[in-house]
């Protein structure tokens, strides 16, 4: 009897560590959020936003979307907020086609001091492509975002036809 109260009590530290460890690694595993800062340039927020919808998916937590809401300007949040709106918005038929995507392309259609206008150009992970017209602007309002470029806009997509 006292083997199997030994062996009993082994089995339970056993599993025991095997769950601290799969708590530990589920959380350092757990990606941080590119924060918002001066030191990106508009091109730069286009693709963190674009590889971030990419890689999105239900199963990580949409922290691609939730990515991409960092980057939202605070005057776009304002229409496009609070973030439960914006995964509504992102997953509705206009930008459903942005996550899980192939492929992206950017291209600059105009930049000056304060805003910087793109169009992008997604192949769809259905093979369909579309474009996009992507706005950022810097914020200028004061605190933590000043001088932070950060999405205005983001077209309607237009449909660009089925690629083989």
């Amino acid at each position: 009897m006292k083997k199997i109260t030994k062996f009993s009590l082994y089995g339970l530290l056993y599993l025991a560590i095997i769950f601290l460890l799969a708590v530990m690694f589920i959380v350092t595993a757990k990606a941080d959020l590119i924060k918002p800062n001066n030191t990106f340039e508009p091109y730069e927020v286009v693709k963190i936003q674009l590889k971030s919808l990419k890689d999105n998916s239900e199963k990580n937590g949409n922290i691609g979307i939730k990515q991409t809401w960092e980057f939202a300007h605070p005057n776009n949040k304002k229409i496009t907020g609070p973030l439960e709106k914006f995964k509504k918005m992102i997953y509705s038929d206009s930008y459903r086609m942005l996550i899980g995507h192939e492929n992206n392309e950017i291209e600059i259609l105009s930049e000056d001091v304060n805003r910087s206008v793109y169009k992008v150009y997604i192949l769809s992970k259905d093979k369909k492509r579309y474009s996009y017209i992507w706005q950022i602007e810097k914020v200028e309002i004061e605190g933590d975002l000043k001088n932070c470029w950060m999405t205005t806009s983001v077209s309607s997509p237009e449909f660009l036809g089925e690629v083989i």
